[in-house]
């Protein structure tokens, strides 16, 4: 086989994950094991940390997450892989607030996605891992075609004395829970219905660029994000939080999400205006969590109108961070 490529190692403060084994070749102390995209880090992945975390707590083991990074569908069937919810990083720092011990950003690529299920239970699970415990949904598959089942999972477990626990997914509002779901509402602005299936806010991320500096003219500047790696939610106009990574505070922000139809734009764009913040953010890494819709795009028929309605999204989104600060606050 093929040598896999060493994952990229995330370990939380006072980790049961040794250090020294931040690299492949350092073997880890026996673990209990997830192993899942946890695109989104929704409430069903929520469900399967907590399981993880109480089997590892019971043997004494780190509880550790493996996904990868691409989707190993982008391999498979590139034109139809799914856009990300989240990087790699975000993926991670959410596992992580979940209890867990470590997580592994494993490089898919086709020697990893033409491992036999057997070969990636013996290879990977076993023999990288030393996993002593397995966590995962009913429908979780691995291995070359997702040949690899929950219950192929359970035979191999049985013969080496590896526990197998399966957690049901989770529902809300009469369905089940996914990163599909959470996908399509994204997709199509429903940020309410989206965060209310998430662990967090749903987060967009990019650096300031360089833009047509119409915000400024108006009174009302804007951080103009490029580089986005995520799914954008779908055209409007919304009330977030946005901060400078690595900068502490966060602001209120409202953001226009697609084409500046008044001044004729052929280009989407992403541009957030900060609420109560001066000064210069070309070129910093700005992270943009979405919490409600307040609008659709439009024209407008002068600049005064535009600017009028500018500041009701100013006034709008005030309130809507005001009130999620409340909720977080009360909780």
């Amino acid at each position: 086989m093929h040598p896999l490529p060493d994952p990229t190692v995330f370990r939380a403060a006072g980790s049961r994950w040794p250090e020294a084994c931040d690299r492949s070749h350092q073997p880890p102390p026996a673990t209990a094991v997830s192993v899942g995209n946890f695109d989104g880090v929704h409430l069903g992945h929520a469900a399967l940390a907590d399981r993880l975390r109480r089997v590892a707590d019971r043997l004494g083991a780190p509880a550790v997450a493996l996904t990868f990074d691409p989707h190993p569908a982008s391999l498979v069937r590139p034109d139809a892989a799914p856009v990300p919810l989240t990087t790699p990083a975000r993926r991670a720092e959410l596992l992580l607030a979940l209890g867990l011990d470590a997580v592994l950003v494993q490089p898919a690529d086709h020697a990893l996605i033409g491992l036999a299920a057997d070969a990636f239970y013996r290879d990977v699970l076993r023999g990288r891992l030393r996993a002593v415990a397995l966590v995962e949904g009913p429908d979780f598959r691995f291995g070359t075609g997702r040949a690899g089942d929950v219950a192929l999972l359970r035979s191999l477990g049985a013969a080496d004395g590896v526990a197998v626990e399966v957690v049901e997914p989770v529902s809300a509002a009469g369905d089940t829970v996914s990163s599909s779901r959470v996908r399509a509402l994204v997709a199509a602005g429903n940020l309410a219905a989206a965060n209310a299936l998430l662990t967090s806010p749903f987060r967009t991320s990019g650096t300031v660029a360089a833009g047509a500096r119409r915000g400024a003219a108006l009174g009302f500047p804007t951080a103009n994000l490029a580089g986005i790696a995520t799914l954008v939610p779908g055209p409007g106009v919304y009330a977030a939080r946005a901060a400078v990574r690595g900068g502490g505070r966060s602001h209120p922000a409202a953001v226009h999400v697609g084409l500046n139809l008044t001044f004729d734009a052929t280009v989407p764009t992403v541009e957030a205006h900060l609420l109560g913040f001066s000064g210069d953010l070309y070129g910093s890494a700005l992270d943009v969590d979405f919490l409600a819709r307040l609008r659709d795009t439009r024209r407008f028929e002068s600049v005064g109108d535009l600017k009028a309605q500018l500041a009701r999204d100013v006034e709008a989104t005030a309130a809507v961070v005001r009130r999620a600060e409340h909720h977080d606050g009360a909780t």
